[in-house]
C-alpha cells in the first residue's frame, strides 16, 4: 500500500510541475518534473513486484510484454519526443508552441490513453490485486491531473488552447480525431528536386 501512496505523491508533483511552469520557476519546474516521473516509475516497478499474484493463463505474459513495449513507446513518444522537450521540461516557462498534430490530434491528452494501456499490459504480466488497485487509483489521479491542466493551466499557457479544445476530443478519440492523427503523424518527406 505504501507504493500506491508513493505513486499518488508522484502525481501531486506533476501538479506542482505545471504550477512551476506557469509561474516561470525553472529550477522548481525541473525538480518537480524529475521527482514526479521518478516516483511514478518507482512505485509502478515496486507494485509490479508484489508477491501476492493472481492466476493468469500463460499466454498473457508475452501478450502483455508486446503491449507494454508498444504502449510504453507511444507514451515516451507523446510526452518526450512529439512535444519540444527543452521548452516543455527544461527551460523557464511553458514555451509558446501548442502541439495539435500527431498523437495530440487524436486527443488533447494522449499520454493518459498510453498510460492506461501500459497499466493494462503490466496487469497482464504481473497480475495482482495490489497492481489492479494501484492502476485504478493512479489512472484516476492522471485523469484529475489532465482535467486540471485542461481547465486551469493550459488555457493560461497557450492563448489558442480554447480552439484546440473545440477541435480535439479530451480523452476519447473519435473518427475525425483518428483521421487527423493518422494524417499528421506520418513523416513528412520533402520531394527532392
Amino acid at each position: 500500500m505504501v507504493y500506491i501512496l508513493v505513486g499518488i505523491a508522484g502525481f501531486l508533483f506533476a501538479f506542482a510541475f505545471d504550477w512551476a511552469s506557469l509561474r516561470n520557476i525553472p529550477i522548481m519546474k525541473q525538480m518537480f518534473g524529475i521527482v514526479a516521473l521518478g516516483l511514478i516509475a518507482y512505485a509502478t516497478v515496486m507494485v509490479c513486484h508484489t508477491p501476492a499474484k493472481l492466476e493468469r493463463p500463460t499466454f498473457l505474459l508475452p501478450l502483455g510484454a508486446v503491449f507494454l513495449v508498444i504502449f510504453l513507446c507511444l507514451l515516451i513518444y507523446s510526452l518526450f519526443i512529439e512535444i519540444p522537450f527543452r521548452t516543455t521540461y527544461a527551460q523557464k516557462g511553458v514555451g509558446n508552441q501548442l502541439i495539435a498534430e500527431g498523437t495530440y490530434a487524436l486527443t488533447r491528452h494522449p499520454g493518459v490513453i498510453w498510460l492506461f494501456f501500459v497499466y493494462i499490459s503490466l496487469i497482464l504480466m504481473f497480475p495482482s490485486a495490489t497492481l489492479i488497485l494501484a492502476a485504478v487509483i493512479w489512472m484516476l489521479m492522471d485523469v484529475i491531473h489532465v482535467l486540471v491542466q485542461d481547465k486551469l493551466f493550459f488555457p493560461k499557457m497557450f492563448p489558442q488552447y480554447h480552439l484546440y479544445q473545440q477541435q480535439t476530443p479530451f480523452l476519447i478519440p473519435n473518427r475525425q480525431s483518428i483521421s487527423a492523427c493518422l494524417n499528421t503523424i506520418r513523416p513528412r518527406i520533402k520531394p527532392t528536386s
